[in-house]
């Protein structure tokens, strides 16, 4: 696993020891990166669930402003630790070790791109996350969540949300969704 494009691109990423994260391949980042890339530049990132990191430290690779990283998974920790200071990205990442619907419940900041990567087969966790007032509330005007799901376990949008875009790779998706500033749906 590397780093595919920017000031890092080369650098090889460790993954963690248990296995119990699945990063994203290269051409999952290279998909997610070519559609995201004008909005980059200076973006304030936050990636839930984030394992050892490659979506957020391809963000600062490519220009992003900060990371804010949110683990759990002691082993993935360890990996995205390292991961951060071989990229030399400490000075614009953030590590959080806590669950995610935890953290959403005292999210402070405004956030342009947020990366929702849950573990596959917990659709439910991902509809909470995505459901969850406080990352709305949380969220930049204009600002992208892009949620990594396999085809087969595609999520409710919850209501104040709406998919601007659907990209299939394989047997998953990548799904950018933007919220609406009045929480309006629509």
């Amino acid at each position: 696993m590397r780093v595919i494009a920017g000031s890092a691109k080369g650098r090889t990423l460790d993954a963690p020891r248990d296995g119990a994260t699945r990063p994203a391949t290269d051409r999952i980042r290279e998909s997610l990166f070519a559609i995201l890339e004008p909005v980059l530049g200076d973006a304030r990132v936050l990636d839930l669930f984030a394992g050892a990191g490659t979506l957020g430290i391809e963000a600062l690779s490519r220009g992003a402003a900060s990371v804010t990283f949110v683990e759990r998974s002691a082993e993935a920790l360890k990996a995205l630790r390292k991961n951060i200071a071989t990229t030399h990205f400490d000075d614009r990442a953030e590590v959080v070790s806590a669950n995610v619907l935890g953290f959403l419940e005292q999210i402070a900041g405004s956030y342009d791109v947020v990366f929702c990567d849950p573990p596959f087969a917990d659709t439910a966790m991902l509809e909470a996350t995505l459901a969850h007032p406080r990352l709305a509330a949380a969220l930049a005007p204009e600002a992208y969540v892009v949620a990594r799901v396999l085809r087969k376990h595609q999520p409710r949008v919850p209501a104040g949300a709406r998919v601007l875009r659907v990209k299939q790779i394989g047997e998953e998706s990548l799904l950018f969704l933007r919220y609406d500033a009045d929480g309006g749906g629509g």
